[in-house]
């Protein structure tokens, strides 16, 4: 609930605090604006089911909008400003890793559309506007001078009716990173070997002391699907284990999700945080420990 608060806080509250304190000197400006950068009001119960919280922290920022500029109309303009894809940020490479920023645009594009919705008169109120529509409208028509990659495929961004399962498997493409021990089983043997437990033995060759030293958690994987069962990882005791079955001390972090989705986080193709969001995964325990086994496989990737 502290996170809870926090979001709502900073958002939800953090916006109408602000125009409150801000609408008696706004009334007596005569290009007065208030731009909020939150998304259209979309009902798809999509946007609410895998990260209610913040879908709520975000839209009360959005009614904020609808509200005050009805109640302001003619002395204020109050408007929303959202982008249609993925803005390259710190948040950006938290959720995507790194190569997420090639999927992205730079934050001049959102800067351009709120400088051109800021010159408008008062009377401009009440939208929820998109950026790329926006610039479109003002006779922008290249769009790659905002690309980060001019030319690579673009990230979607939330709430504009591309679910969180698309942006997802978007992002499954950027880190198309598998193994060289990986590799190298499927050409040692014509045997099929189950991928889940190549993918383990995988993890156990890449593991050293100083990830144990600078991870010290538990992780216990509940795998559904095609290969299901219960493995673990020990970054904690001793030099590191891998196994099949349940740890033989308390896990620290339970993850939940389908082995064919652990085989595509532990290769680089699928994101923690995005099947997080997208209702891929579920985590148990200790989030800061999860959030550490995402830096982690990163560094994992690199040594394969």
């Amino acid at each position: 609930m502290k996170k809870v608060d926090l979001m709502m806080g900073i958002n939800t509250r953090g916006t109408y605090l602000t125009s409150k304190i801000c609408i008696p000197h706004l009334k007596r400006s005569k290009v007065a604006h208030i731009l909020n950068l939150s998304p259209p009001l979309n009902l798809n119960p999509v946007w609410f089911k895998n990260h209610c919280a913040y879908t709520i922290a975000k839209y009360g920022m959005s009614m904020c909008v609808l509200g005050m500029a009805e109640e302001f109309k003619g002395e204020i303009a109050v408007n929303a400003l959202w982008p249609k894809t993925a803005i390259h940020t710190a948040a950006m490479d938290m959720l995507g890793g790194s190569e997420v920023e090639k999927q992205c645009r730079t934050a001049d594009i959102m800067a351009d559309a709120a400088y051109s919705i800021l010159t408008k008169p008062k009377s401009y109120t009440g939208n929820f506007v998109i950026d790329e529509e926006l610039l479109r409208t003002e006779g922008i028509k290249d769009f790659d001078v905002y690309a980060v990659s001019p030319g690579h495929p673009l990230l979607p961004d939330f709430f504009l009716d591309e679910s969180p399962d698309v942006v997802t498997s978007k992002l499954e493409g950027l880190g198309n990173i598998v193994s060289s021990a990986f590799k190298r089983g499927e050409k040692a043997s014509s045997k099929v070997q189950s991928p889940v437990e190549d993918t383990f033995k995988a993890i156990g060759k890449s593991m050293n002391e100083d990830a144990v030293k600078s991870v010290q958690g538990v992780y216990q994987f509940i795998l559904s699907g095609a290969e299901q069962g219960t493995w673990y990882l020990d970054l904690k005791n001793d030099k590191g284990a891998v196994g099949k079955g349940e740890p033989s001390v308390k896990a620290d972090v339970v993850m939940s999700l389908d082995s064919e989705d652990f085989v595509k986080m532990f290769t680089g193709k699928l994101k923690p945080t995005m099947a997080f969001m997208a209702g891929k995964l579920k985590i148990k325990g200790n989030m800061a420990l999860a959030m550490k086994l995402e830096a982690l496989m990163g560094q994992m990737n690199s040594k394969l």
